[in-house]
This record gives structure tokens, C-alpha cells and sequence, in this order.
């Protein structure tokens, strides 16, 4: 690997994690790229890092996106972390195929990461071949760009780049890297190795690491470390209700793929629900439903729960003296996601103040009917304006979806406000546009088979779901042959 110097490098980094947090990653290398090609770059993203996309356009950016260069101030390292994957206990994962290249302050004074996916093997590989596929990269660009355009917390493409190699995978496919941008790359499971280490000190620079980076409010606290459990629980509950919101199934909710600062991270075998169903799983490799639409809030209370109890020899020199506190935090987790979940659907059907039966209700009636979620949630705003065609044409029990919008339209009335302007407020917050998965796959291939065109027309949709656009009828649509749809992750 080439360093760039400081005048050619389109990027200057800082490496504050690797400065505070020796033992929690291993310095290392890309693997070399024959011949990197850029298939999409975020412009908007790198306007908001203040780097010039220009410049990352040049061979000479594209060489530091793939690997293939080293930025001025930057030390690659590959981070150490351990995790529960389908709540079996793994003491050393860590970056297998990707390295943190160090941080930058973006335009809103924020310190971001950048990390490459796709870079080739490390000493946490386990057997794998390092690489990343083209495929699996795009959707990760697409997926998180949509979250971020509906307001979701969430990682984010900088680009993609293909390597000039082929990856074998069950066929031969184009090698891509990713080039992600995150608030940072702190995990439960970072959390995790370092208890698991019984180093104090490095427990305690992560810890003191982290409050600093995501959550400096807590350095306030009497028990900063509890301060800093709290923050988290917080943080993820208002992140799983906006997945909820939305029909966002993660997939793979492992310890290892939880953020400390509440932003959604590895889009791998994730996807977005057609007909709305609490047991939707779409991960090859969650056969017991662990990680099913419905289960994501018990999903994220139990890893909190690993989070804990990585942290109690922090919270108090006797760890079993933090158990109590601990625990009443991680319980709190259940009132905090009810609470935000309450609030995004009331906002979703356009009521305010407390409907808590006409909520669940809905729920219910969603459970029971399996409408189009997003189409459902869309065509309120239609029904409110009087036309409850929308609506009803999703559900079989007709009579069903009338009762509940007869309770419905009356609450809407006896508000404080014009129906019309609630119709308009409920259009801001429920999409019309989603990465549809059949829209997603058919973009993704075509990419692998040479055409990107597809997979850009995509981005630009969904990194405008709120705006109904003429000729983009297609995108609003599900696919009547979604059963049984399955993601894989890409390894």
C-alpha cells in the first residue's frame, strides 16, 4: 500500500480512537486492488464532510476509497470486538474484511469515522476470504440512504468501488469496497472484548472514549458509566421505534451490529416489509425468527442487557453492588420504546395527545388484515381528505378497515386543528417511497451484470420518499410475489 501525500490526498483524517483505545484494534492493510473503478460516489455526503468530490473522483481519491491508499493523518486500523450472533457468545470477532481509516470533522463540527467494508482479510478474518461483492455494497449505499432520508439514524455510503477482482461466492462476482461514514464504529460488542480483557484501564478509556465522542452529558453524572447506560437505552429505543415506523426489518440484530451511538449499522440481510406482519423474517440465517419485525424491541433490550453487564465494574468498584441500578436502566428500555413507538404512530395517523385504544386497535387490525404497510400508512393521509379508496383496497374485511376509520375520522375531527392540515402532516412523516425489495434486487443485478443506471435511479427515489413524483408510480408499488423473500449477508 502507497501513502498519498498530504497535497495529493483528497481527505486529511484524524486518529483519535486509535490514540485513545491501543487494545481495541490491530494496525493493518488493505489488500492491493488491480484496477479500482468508482460505481457511485455521495456527493452529498462528502459536501457534508467538507471533502471534495472532485477530488475523491480522481485516481488518486479512488485509490484511498478502495484501500489502495493511505490518506494524510490516517492509521488503518482493524477494530477488535467481540458479540452474541444469534445469542451464542463470540469472544473475538472484530473487522474481518474492513479497517477504520480515522475520523474527520465534517461541516456541523461532528467527528465522523471512515471505514472501508470489502478491504481484504485481517487477523479477525476466521477463515474468510476478506472481500466484499458488488451487490451487497450497493444495497448497503441504497438502504442507507433511504433511512437517512426518512429521518432514521443510520451509517452512511461515502462510495462504492469495484477492485478489478473477481470474489467467489456460490457464483463468481464483482470485488467492491465500501467506504462508510458513522458517527463511529462503537459496538455493544466492543464493550464486550474490553470487559472480557479484565484490562481496567482499557474498560475505562472505551468508556470515558465513548462518553466523550456520543454522549458527554453523562461525564456530568455521580456514575458516569450508568449515565452512559442510560444514554444508550435511550438511544436505541427511539431508534428500534423509528425501524417499527417505518417496517424496517435489521435481520442480523447481534451484539456486534448495535451502535453506542443509537445510528443503524451493517445493512446486510435487512430489508423493508410488504404486507405488514410482526413475524416477517427475511435473513437466511435466522431460521428461528430471532430477529423477526416483531421481536426487533426484545431483540435490542437483550442486548442492552450485554451492555450492562459489560459496564458494572465501571458503575461501581463492586460490581454486584451495579447490578440494581444496571438493571432498573436496562428495564426501562420497555417504557422508553413504548413511548417513542406510541408517539411516531399517533404522528402517523395524524392524531394528537393520547389515543392509546385507537392505536392498538390499528395494530390489531394491521395484524390481522396484513395490508401494504407503507401503502396503508400513505393512503390515510387520502382517506382523511375523504377518499378511503386507498385503504381499503389493501385489507380483505372491508367492513373491518370502515369501523376503525369511522372511530378514526371522528378523532381527527374533534382535534384542534383543520383536517386538511393534518392530512399535509401526516404526508411528512409517512412515506410514499421505500427500497422496495423486488426494486432493490432488480437494481443490484443489473449493477452486477454492468448497468449502473437502475441502482442511481433508486438512490434518487428513495432519497426523496416523501414527494410524490409523476412517473415514479413503480416505486410506490409492492411486489405481489413477495413470499418468501430471503437476504443474505453478503460473507
Amino acid at each position: 500500500m502507497t501513502a498519498v501525500d498530504r497535497a495529493a490526498s483528497p481527505v486529511t483524517l484524524d486518529d483519535w480512537f486509535v490514540r485513545d483505545l491501543g487494545g481495541l484494534y490491530q494496525p493493518w492493510a488493505a489488500a492491493p486492488s488491480p484496477s479500482p473503478e468508482l460505481v457511485a460516489l455521495n456527493e452529498d455526503l462528502a459536501a457534508e464532510l467538507g471533502v471534495d468530490a472532485a477530488a475523491l473522483r480522481t485516481p488518486e481519491g479512488v485509490a484511498v476509497l478502495a484501500g489502495a491508499a493511505v490518506p494524510t493523518g490516517a492509521t488503518p486500523v482493524a477494530m477488535a470486538y467481540a458479540g452474541h450472533q444469534f445469542g451464542n457468545y463470540s469472544p473475538r470477532l472484530g473487522d474481518g474484511r474492513a479497517l477504520l481509516l480515522g475520523e474527520l470533522t465534517d461541516t456541523a463540527g461532528r467527528q465522523r469515522d471512515l471505514h472501508l467494508k470489502g478491504s481484504g482479510r485481517t487477523p479477525f478474518a476466521r477463515g474468510g476470504d476478506g472481500r466484499a461483492t458488488l451487490g451487497p455494497m450497493l444495497r448497503e449505499y441504497v438502504v442507507g440512504e433511504a433511512m437517512h432520508a426518512l429521518g432514521i439514524p443510520t451509517t452512511r455510503a461515502l462510495a462504492v468501488v469495484t477492485t478489478g477482482e473477481t470474489v467467489m461466492r456460490e457464483t463468481p462476482l464483482p470485488g467492491a469496497v465500501l467506504a462508510r461514514v458513522a458517527s463511529s464504529h462503537l459496538r455493544v460488542g466492543t464493550f464486550q472484548y474490553a470487559a472480557a480483557t479484565r484490562d481496567t484501564d482499557l474498560l475505562r478509556r472505551l468508556t470515558e472514549h465513548a462518553i466523550a465522542r456520543h454522549h458527554p452529558q453523562a461525564a456530568e453524572a455521580e456514575r458516569p458509566a450508568l449515565a452512559l447506560l442510560e444514554a444508550v437505552v435511550e438511544a436505541q429505543a427511539a431508534l428500534v421505534a423509528q425501524w417499527m415506523d417505518v417496517g424496517f426489518v435489521h435481520g442480523v440484530m447481534n451484539t456486534d451490529n448495535m451502535t453506542i451511538s443509537g445510528e443503524t449499522i451493517d445493512y446486510g440481510p435487512c430489508a423493508f416489509l410488504d404486507a405488514y406482519d410482526p413475524a416477517t423474517v427475511f435473513s437466511s440465517i435466522d431460521r428461528g425468527g430471532r430477529y423477526a419485525f416483531g421481536n426487533q424491541p426484545q431483540a435490542a433490550q437483550w442486548n442492552l442487557a450485554r451492555f450492562a453487564e459489560s459496564l458494572l465494574t465501571m458503575i461501581s468498584d463492586d460490581a454486584e453492588a451495579a447490578i440494581p441500578a444496571a438493571t432498573e436502566v436496562v428495564s426501562s428500555f420497555g417504557e422508553r420504546f413504548t413511548r417513542h413507538r406510541s408517539a411516531g404512530l399517533h404522528a402517523k395517523i395524524g392524531l394528537i395527545g393520547e389515543h392509546t385504544e385507537l392505536v392498538h386497535d390499528l395494530v390489531a387490525l394491521l395484524t390481522e388484515q396484513r395490508p401494504d404497510h407503507t401503502r396503508f400508512f400513505r393512503g390515510l393521509s387520502a382517506a382523511a381528505r375523504g377518499d378511503a379508496a386507498p385503504v381499503r383496497d389493501l385489507v380483505v374485511d372491508r367492513e373491518a378497515v370502515d369501523a376503525w376509520l369511522a372511530r378514526w375520522r371522528t378523532a381527527l375531527e374533534e382535534q384542534d386543528r383543520p383536517v386538511a392540515e393534518t392530512a399535509d402532516a401526516m404526508d411528512r412523516v409517512n412515506p410514499v417511497y421505500i427500497p422496495r425489495n423486488h426494486q432493490v434486487e432488480a437494481a443490484l443485478d443489473a449493477a452486477i451484470a454492468g448497468d449502473p443506471e437502475p441502482f442511481h435511479r433508486l438512490v434518487d427515489v428513495v432519497s426523496h420518499p416523501y414527494e410524490e413524483r409523476p412517473g415514479l408510480e413503480e416505486y410506490a408499488k409492492g411486489d405481489p410475489s413477495a413470499t418468501g423473500y430471503v437476504t443474505y449477508c453478503g460473507t
